[in-house]
């Protein structure tokens, strides 16, 4: 992918008297104060028909009545984002003139940290936890969501009244049930990543791709008898792998190692399951007879690409977007090779299911801008404000041809992407699209990703999804003194057990007495509580 595309974590500490002062902000302006923007054009003649800017979901639009600035702080690679398309048309639409704060991703969150410190908080922007956010929004910097719900249909049609969306009003909310995190919703595509194998020499080799761990193991012998110098799974995530392959046995969350157990209703630790013991098991099986690569903890992306480039390996775990990156790198010397999307290997034979909803942490402050500031939020999760984020104007900057968006302006760009369209028309700039219109560009499959969602839609291989769980601040700092010590003693112990021929089922045992030492109980209880907490909750 040309952009991260997942929720921002980086955590500040920041003091009240840091954040006393964030009523600051974009102001509105008189008609008469310099630098005005002009009066917004979609403003009609008395009479005038208004103009038809889609569904908008129950927001009228314009939304103001006289010229407004808002303040917008996101990430954006558009060297111009102000002379943007997406500015002029919002303006043009709601009567908004947006001055957009826009940084790269690679120094947003440095700017962020500054710019929350000194209390000047832009009327929108993102990139703060959650547990930030509600301790911002207790000391009054934040303006809470739930509080304008009669104003914002398309928030509460979406979150509110759907009955499967609106655990967030549970979840997300701090301890007096405000919401200062505006959601970010169906932005996932239904497969991201998983196992990608050679077909071509599982072809070559009269292979049949593999369903379950014994036959994956099977095929894996056979293609080392074809190719005895190379190691035919490798991998370049480190001591990732162990919950990259959970989800195959069972053991995979989002809030790993944490994950919810269905069938008992309860919160358990995955590293010390008989599941997770089974899966390094088989790891450990093919590690000794040669069939995982044996730097598959240190190696490199240059070194593990060289790898699977060059006959060395021929099965790993990774994005479906290496499928078409792989071929296209080697087509001169190898125009058969082909990657392709496997079945997981683990006895569930699943893989995770991505949210539905997801949280960067977008957020308006509380100024004299911020009934104006979720309006215009609410506007853009409309279908008419995700068309208009994600994919632009219809004949203006794209047509529609065969049910997909072409943009005639971009005809020379070899790829055009989401990066292409920010850079072009300030589209799909991180925190600014809510609701990402499903026949944009990043919604256009290869022949081989469009395979691999297929495959595992039709044959229903998605672990359930986790309940998202709110904690106290005691379960928050439970977790944050005991996680980090559980994760690098768990990486640290499982590799070990994979890679030493002399551990087995004795150090298994004392590997899980060890882990009670280490605060795990603690750990799982934060879970437990807090999913009483939830179910408990109308």
């Amino acid at each position: 992918m040309a952009r991260r595309l997942w929720t921002l974590a980086s955590v500040f500490t920041l003091s009240a008297s840091l954040v006393a002062g964030c009523s600051g902000g974009a102001k509105q302006q008189s008609e008469t104060a310099p630098g005005t923007p002009s009066p917004p054009a979609s403003s009609a003649p008395a009479g005038a028909a208004a103009p038809n800017y889609g569904d908008t979901g129950g927001i009228k639009l314009p939304i103001v009545d006289k010229p407004t600035t808002l303040t917008w702080m996101l990430v954006s690679e558009n060297p111009n984002p102000n002379d943007s398309m997406i500015v002029k048309e919002i303006e043009k639409r709601t009567g908004i003139h947006l001055e957009l704060q826009a940084y790269p991703s690679a120094s947003f969150q440095d700017k962020l940290k500054v710019v929350v410190a000194s209390g000047k908080l832009p009327d929108i922007f993102h990139g703060l936890p959650l547990a930030e956010l509600n301790k911002m929004g207790g000391q009054g910097a934040l303006e809470p969501i739930n509080a304008h719900l009669g104003e914002l249909p398309n928030f509460k049609k979406l979150y509110v009244d759907n009955k499967d969306n609106n655990w967030i009003m549970k979840s997300w909310t701090d301890d007096k049930g405000n919401l200062y995190t505006w959601p970010i919703y169906n932005l996932q595509r239904d497969v991201n990543h998983g196992i990608l194998y050679r077909k071509d020499i599982w072809d070559k080799l009269g292979l049949k791709e593999w369903n379950g761990p014994d036959e994956f193991y099977q095929d894996l012998k056979k293609v080392k008898e074809a190719y005895p110098q190379s190691y035919p799974f490798a991998s370049k995530t480190k001591e990732a792998i162990f919950t990259n392959l959970a989800y195959g046995w069972g053991i995979g969350g989002a809030s790993s190692p944490a994950f919810y157990d269905e069938k008992d209703k309860t919160w358990k630790l995955q590293y010390t399951q008989q599941e997770y013991k089974d899966e390094l098991d088989y790891l450990k099986k093919l590690y000794n007879e040669g069939l995982l690569d044996p730097e598959f903890i240190t190696d490199t992306d240059a070194s593990w690409t060289a790898k699977m480039t060059n006959d060395k390996a021929f099965v790993t775990w990774d994005w479906i977007g290496r499928l078409d990156l792989f071929a296209n790198q080697v087509k001169t010397q190898n125009p058969n090779y082909n990657l392709r999307y496997g079945n997981p290997i683990g006895p569930t034979g699943r893989i995770t299911t991505l949210p539905r909803i997801d949280n960067f942490g977008i957020t308006v402050a509380n100024n004299k801008n911020k009934d104006i500031a979720l309006k215009l939020l609410d506007y853009l999760t409309s279908p008419s404000g995700a068309e208009l984020v994600t994919m632009g104007v219809e004949g203006q900057t794209f047509k529609m041809e065969n049910g997909k968006p072409v943009y005639p302006e971009l005809k020379d760009v070899p790829t055009v992407d989401i990066t292409a369209l920010d850079k072009k028309y300030g589209l799909w700039m991180e925190g600014m699209y809510l609701k990402p219109d499903h026949r944009s560009v990043y919604y256009n499959f290869t022949e081989k990703e469009k395979e691999a969602q297929d495959k595992m839609l039709s044959g229903k291989r998605f672990e359930p999804a986790d309940p998202v769980l709110k904690f106290t601040n005691d379960e928050i700092k439970v977790q944050a003194d005991v996680r980090t010590t559980l994760v690098k003693a768990a990486n640290e112990f499982s590799a070990k057990y994979v890679i030493k021929k002399d551990y087995g089922d004795a150090q298994w045992k004392d590997w899980v007495q060890n882990v009670e030492k280490l605060g795990a109980s603690k750990y799982i209880d934060t879970f437990n509580a807090a999913q009483k907490r939830f179910d408990a909750a109308k």
